[in-house]
This record gives C-alpha cells, structure tokens and sequence, in this order.
C-alpha cells in the first residue's frame, strides 16, 4: 500500500544542476547599495516604486481639485491640469504597478518560493534596478525642463504628443520617450531573470504543477511583458499643416500607434493583474486554512488570460474608425477572456466556502480586492460591447471602470501582500488597528470615489476636460457629486500616511513575527531564519515533498503541511497515508520509479 496527500511523494529527483557561488558583499555599500542579492534588490525596486507613486498620488490630488472646485486654484491651468494627468496615468501603471509587483515581489518571493538560492543572474538583477532608477528620475526631471513634461495623455497619441499646442512638446515627450526606453530595457533584464530562475532554479521536488500561484502570476506577466512591450516602432506622423504651415511629415499612420500602443497597452492590464491573482490566491488559500479549490485549473485560467491578452486590444479603439469586423471580431474575444477570469472568480469564493476563515488584515485586502475586481469587470463587459461603448467613450465611466480594474484592485493586493510578507522582510509584524483602519478608509473610500463617477459617465461628463463649463445637456447636480468625490479622493489620499507610519514604526517597534506567523507551507516561510540571509536556506537547499496547499489534512498534526515536510512514516512499514490510501494498481504503473516508490505528480 502507498499513501499519498494530494500529490504528497517521498520522492524527490536528484539535482540536475549544480549549486552557483554567490558573490558575499564585504562592505555596506555592496551589501545594501551595488547589492547581488535579490531581497535587497526587490526592497530597493519596492522603495524608488512606492517613492515614485506617490509622486502620482500627489498629482492625482490636485487634478481632483481642479474637477471638484473649478477655478479656486490659481496654481492649476489647463496646460499642467493635462501634464498631471498624463504624468499620474504613466506613473501608477508603469513605474509605480509593474515595478512593484515584478521588480519588487519577483524579485522577493520567485528565488524563496521555488527553493533557489537567488535569481539565476545576479549582477544582470543589480543592473536592471539601476537602469530602473535611472529611467524614474529621468520622468522626474521632465518636471523641471522648459515648458515641463508632456500632457499628451499616458497613451502618447500622435499627432498630438509633438504638435507646438500640446504642453511638453519638446523636451517633455523626449524625456518620457527615453525614460520609457530605459525601463524597458532594465525589465528585460529582470525579466528574463525571473524566467530563467523560474525554470532552471527549482529545488528538488519542486515540479511547475507544486510551484504556488503566486509564482505563476509573476512568472506569466513576465512572459507578456516580454514580448508585448514595444521596442523600435515609429513613423506615426501623417503629413499635417499647423498654424498655416505644412509640417516635415509624410504617409504616417496615428492609427497604427494606436493598434501598437494598445497591443502593448492591454497585455500590460494582466501584466499587473496575474501577479495579483496568484497573490490573491495564496493569500485567500493561508487565511481560509483550507486549500486552493481547483489548483491546475487555476494554473490553466492564468495561461489561457495570457494568451487571450494578445486578441483584444482593439476594444480601446472602437471610436477610432476601423472596420466593423474589426468590432465584432475583440467584442467576441473580450467576452472570451472574462471566461477564464472569471473562472478564477469562482475557485476564490468556493475555495472561502466552508473555509475556517481568519479575517487577517491580509485577508480583508484580498477579500477587498475579489469584490472590487468582480465590479470593474462587470463594467468592463459594458466597454467590450460595441454599442455601449462608442457613447461612454469619452466619458467618466471609464474612468471610472479603468481605475477600478486597474488602480484600486491590484493597490488593495499591493496593501495585502505588504501585510502578508512584512514579517518575513523585517521579522516583525505591522500594527493590526492602524491595519484595519488603514483598510476600511481605503476600501470604502475608494467606493465613494469611482461609484458616482460611473454615474457621471452615464450623465456624458467627459474625462480628461480642465472644466466642464457650462451645458444644458449636464445637470448642475453632476458639479455637486464631482465635489464629493473630491472629498473623497483627498481622505484616501491622506490616510495613506498611516499605512507609511505603520511600515517605519513597526520596523523599530514592531512585534516580532517568528518564522512562521501565518502557518503557511510556502518555503519562503521554511527559512532557517527570518529575515532570510543571503543564500536563503543555509546549508542545503529545501527538498519538497508535496504542493504548496496542504491546510486543514484530516489527521495530521497541525492545520498545514509545509511543501519540505517529507510524508510521515510508520515504524518499520512503508510511507503513512495523511489523507487517501491507493494502491499499486491505482497508481498504475507509469507513476511509479524503477525502485517502486511514486514519480512526482504533475512535474
């Protein structure tokens, strides 16, 4: 007879590749600044990420100002109205989202996740964040250049991004453009590091089918990101006559940036969202004490939105005259993909159902973010359909569902992961009451914002106006909400300061976490100390036994199963049943090695 729980094996495949060297840093500044190790890189990329959003925060509150109480601030024309606009929107999504959920939680959790002592290539991983750096304070520095940064908008459009009317037409774009250059470069190489280790760093035992959903996400929007950001395209530029004179420029397509923009520019809405759906599901997975409902199907949902990412960019553009077909053709396919998304939606409630669930703060973030991301979808389905789209186009209403797809879901997983691994960064944990303050004033502020705002969009206010002036097609009440909402905005806002003073004063004062706080069986939570050294694990690398989700298993000793605990033995008889007993003929006999012991399930 042989015992297995779940895909539980006391066989683990010998290593096939040998250990690497690591480079071990004798001073301070190659320990914590020209830093190899990727901990230290991913809490540098979290620090310039979160230094630079703010930057974004701030913005967004003065463009609230302007909307909420028109003409009250003399420091806001519409020229900067639009540069704050565009600087808020490339910002969050790019430098502050992508960089924080790749450069910083790659970087931290791929190499403890998978058993690995760092990332494949270390001193490429040091690189990139410096190039990363580079390209944030190159965006800065458009600040401060004359005329200021650009105000064509976080999608660039041509003409428009180049023409002598647009704000930042000059020295403004350029910055931007070489900026974006530069961060893509410095992800390249992140990129394929994360890639890399994930494939050919694993430790033993560690097949794709026991890697956590975490690692999943990360790991499919590095491939998206890979391949969809846009290197070495141009010629944009039709010929144009501006103030009476005929412009050097001939035969370009604005069309055909809008195609490649938005090719790049949907991919990159999961480029943030898979890692947080793999968070989500760890998290949800730990705090329901109960296992992932529907594993691989979870895996296959992740790579089936990464494929179907590709097919339906053009939803962005049904206004921008293309072919009907053309219409019909991503309306189907952006219903397609809601079909794995959803399917997701469904394994977070059933694996909640019956779950012994801890209202952690983690927990209430992840709880937070499956609403908020089921609202923005529903809307979104509203924008997929053609006919419904082409009136609310240029209205609130999407601005409304873009932020809540985009912005407030993947900054309340942000917040839950923050919450969740602190004590392993630090090995101390964040306050609890300034936690859940921090998250009801978020959560239900965040309603307060974007609700009425999908409700201006069905008035027809239009987003990215300075001022709505006056018109007999909008009701004065719509000023009166844009003011609330304001208000709203600025208290969200303002709250975020507790979060910042939670993260520096429990790093002093915190309680201290222990190893294992969250009794999770993820290996990052199996390190011989916390915060883990350089290297990780010690001496020898963990060997795993079994997936990542091994909570509440009917007779064994505690409520969770780390993935490195081999199965239980009986005294002088075989490996002991945890769960579920099958036989020989059960396992069949392709699952079984020379010596009659179980192959790895799923590898």
């Amino acid at each position: 007879m042989t015992t297995v729980t779940h895909d539980e094996s006391p066989y683990a495949p010998p290593a096939e590749v040998g250990e690497v060297e690591l480079y071990h840093p004798k001073t301070f500044i190659g320990k914590y600044i020209w830093s190899q190790d990727a901990k230290v890189i991913a809490v540098q990329y979290a620090i310039t990420a979160i230094g630079v959003g703010l930057v974004a925060l701030v913005l967004s509150g003065i463009m609230r100002l302007q909307l909420g109480f028109p003409h009250e601030f003399s420091f806001i024309n519409p020229s900067n109205y639009l540069q704050f606009v565009t600087m808020h929107g490339m910002i969050m999504v790019i430098y502050l989202l992508t960089a924080l959920f790749l450069g910083g939680f790659g970087n931290y959790l791929i190499p403890l996740m998978v058993g690995a002592r760092d990332m494949v290539f270390p001193y490429v991983n040091m690189v990139s964040y410096w190039v990363y750096l580079f390209a944030v304070l190159l965006l800065m520095a458009s600040f401060f250049v004359p005329s200021g940064p650009t105000g064509a908008g976080w999608t660039l459009y041509p003409p428009q991004a180049i023409l002598p009317g647009t704000p930042g037409a000059n020295w403004g774009i350029i910055l931007m453009l070489i900026s974006l250059a530069f961060f893509i470069i410095g992800f390249t190489m992140g990129g394929l590091n994360y890639v890399v280790t994930v494939l050919q760093a694993r430790t033993r035992g560690m097949t794709m089918m026991r890697l956590p959903l975490t690692v999943w996400g990360i790991f499919m929007a590095t491939i998206l990101a890979l391949l969809a950001f846009p290197l070495g395209t141009s010629f944009f530029m039709p010929a144009l006559v501006s103030r009476g004179e005929h412009l050097g420029y001939n035969g370009g397509s604005p069309i055909l940036f809008q195609h490649l923009f938005w090719f790049f520019g949907h991919p990159e809405v999961y480029i943030v969202a898979l890692p947080a759906f793999g968070i989500v599901s760890d998290l949800i997975s730990v705090n329901a004490r109960k296992n992932i409902f529907g594993y691989r199907m979870m895996v296959w949902a992740i790579l089936a939105i990464g494929g179907l990412s590709f097919m339906v960019w053009a939803h962005h553009m049904y206004v921008s005259g293309m072919n009907p077909y053309f219409g019909f053709f991503f309306a189907t396919t952006t219903l397609i993909i809601a079909v794995p998304t959803a399917l997701k939606v469904y394994n977070w409630v059933l694996t909640l159902w019956k779950g012994d669930i801890h209202l952690t703060v983690p927990m209430l973030f992840a709880i937070g973010f499956v609403f908020t991301f089921i609202n923005g979808g529903l809307t979104g389905l509203f924008l997929g359909n053609v006919p419904v789209d082409i009136p609310l186009s240029g209205t609130m209403f999407v601005v409304a569902h873009f932020h809540m797809v985009m912005a407030v879901s993947p900054i309340l997983v942000v917040f839950g992961a923050i919450y969740h691994w602190y004590p392993k960064v630090t090995g101390r944990i964040l306050n609890d009451t300034l936690g859940k303050f921090h998250f009801w004033v978020t959560f239900i502020g965040t309603y307060a914002i974007y609700y009425p705002m999908h409700y201006l969009g069905f008035l027809g206010v239009p987003r990215r106006y300075y001022a709505m002036g006056n018109s007999v097609v909008i009701p004065d009440s719509a000023q009166s909400l844009n003011a609330g909402i304001t208000i709203a905005a600025l208290i969200v806002g303002a709250v975020q300061a507790v979060f910042l003073y939670n993260l520096i004063w429990s790093y002093f004062r915190g309680k201290p976490a222990g190893g294992n706080p969250w009794r999770a069986t993820t290996l990052e939570w199996q390190t011989p100390e916390t915060p883990p050294k350089h290297g990780n694990f010690g001496p020898e690398l963990p060997v795993v036994y079994r997936w990542a989700y091994d909570y509440s298993v009917p007779g064994a000793a505690e409520d969770f199963i780390p993935q490195n605990q081999p199965p239980a033995k009986t005294p002088g008889g075989p490996e002991k049943t945890l769960e579920k007993t099958l036989d020989a003929a059960e396992l069949g006999p392709q699952k079984l090695d020379a010596s009659g012991m179980p192959k790895p399930v799923g590898g």
